[in-house]
């Protein structure tokens, strides 16, 4: 019925709007967090850029180190996978883009014969393979929105023990890699083994006068020894600074169009609430009207007689009853005016017929063609008792034939 739906529209624009509160909250902390993001990002890079530069003036300056770091596997067995995702949701495609590279780049390396050692970062990482029965080895969770460098540390120091005692040959780094507020790229990188010295010294932009205008102490192997583990760390911790950033970027457009969403919804329903209680408007207009028709029986004469007093009507159908058999000795007894009863079982005419059915015996004078032009009713006790009078039993109303 109208009312029942509207009401179901109300509930549910009821429901939209305070859908539509908490993302447009969400929408705001997400885009004062992603500027704090991008502070921070922008303010490490320095760092990593001035470590960058030493290891490279060095390689350059001729210092080779024998590091573990630097191994290269004869043949690699075991690949390690370091997915950095999010610990929670409504972030658009943030979380679901990087685990799904990961992912790829793991059956491939599957294909190939090769184990595999899952580093996951982010509670939805960890969760997915779990889910999935990958074997996770290490798990990390609860920092990713704003992480800090002794969390990139202690990541680096589990990756950097299981390359140096063997138990990976090679990692690689998927994360979600900040480029601008409208753009943010998933990036597969190798992280470890680090690039040789003479790697470093030909594609670097080291200088090698740089290192020879210094002394170094204990010597450039020694300091660039200690300085490849920060290396690793400083690397990690810009990549944890870049997707702490894609995800608020993306949470923020994820949630702007769920609040875009919400206010179409609650537009088209207002329309459809707006159409139903027309509706229900209409409807009851239309009683209201059929229900005085009815009551006023279309005319100034009477709408129902009880001519054999059973059943007496009261209010308006009393009132009828009295003014029909005020005006008996007025009219015929079957003529066009007739409101009276049978009386000494004269037939009526042949044209009358038995309105309803042998339950209801109610019957409609001649010149009645519909409820709305009915002037007088006859009621009977029994079908014998019309049939007498000369009445015939019909199923439905006369039609305007």
């Amino acid at each position: 019925m109208p009312g029942g739906k509207e009401r179901e529209l109300r509930r549910r624009i009821s429901s939209v709007q305070s859908t539509k509160k908490i993302t447009r909250a969400m929408e705001l902390i997400a885009a004062t967090r992603v500027v704090k993001a991008m502070q921070r990002a922008d303010a490490a890079r320095p760092y990593s850029r001035q470590i960058t530069s030493v290891i490279e003036n060095l390689a350059a300056g001729g210092a080779e180190v024998d590091h573990p770091l630097l191994r290269e596997a004869d043949e690699v067995k075991t690949v390690g996978f370091i997915v950095m995702a999010g610990d929670r949701g409504l972030a658009g495609a943030y979380n679901t883009n990087p685990i799904r590279a990961a992912e790829r780049q793991l059956q491939a390396h599957r294909t190939e014969g090769k184990d595999y050692s899952l580093f996951c970062v982010g509670k939805k990482a960890a969760a997915y393979y779990n889910f999935r029965n990958y074997r996770v080895d290490h798990a990390y969770q609860g920092f990713t929105d704003n992480p800090t460098y002794e969390d990139a540390r202690r990541i680096a120091d589990d990756v950097a023990d299981a390359f140096i005692s063997g138990e990976i040959d090679e990692v690689e780094l998927i994360y979600t890699e900040f480029i601008s507020m409208g753009t943010q790229r998933v990036s597969v990188r190798r992280f470890l083994p680090l690039e040789g010295t003479s790697v470093m010294a030909e594609a670097g932009s080291g200088d090698a006068g740089a290192s020879a205008s210094f002394e170094f102490e204990p010597s450039p192997e020694g300091v660039l020894a200690s300085l490849l583990p920060r290396y690793v760390e400083a690397r990690l911790f810009g990549a944890l600074l870049d997707c702490a950033a894609s995800e608020h970027a993306n949470r923020q457009r994820a949630m702007k169009s769920a609040t875009d969403n919400a206010e179409e919804l609650i537009t088209k329903l207002s329309r459809e609430m707006n159409a139903a209680r027309q509706a229900a408007i209409t409807t009851e207009i239309m009683e209201i009207v059929g229900g005085a028709e009815a009551l006023s029986g279309g005319g100034d004469e009477p709408d129902m007689v009880d001519l054999l007093g059973m059943n007496a009507p009261t209010g308006i159908a009393s009132d009828v009853a009295q003014a029909a058999r005020a005006t008996a000795t007025e009219v015929a007894p079957f003529g066009a005016d007739s409101a009276l009863p049978l009386e000494g079982g004269t037939a009526p005419s042949p044209e009358f017929i038995i309105k309803g059915n042998a339950d209801s015996m109610l019957y409609h004078r001649p010149d009645s063609s519909a409820y709305e032009r009915t002037i007088a009713e006859v009621w009977f006790n029994s079908t014998e008792a019309a049939e007498a009078a000369g009445f015939r039993l019909a199923g439905s109303h006369p039609t305007n034939d």
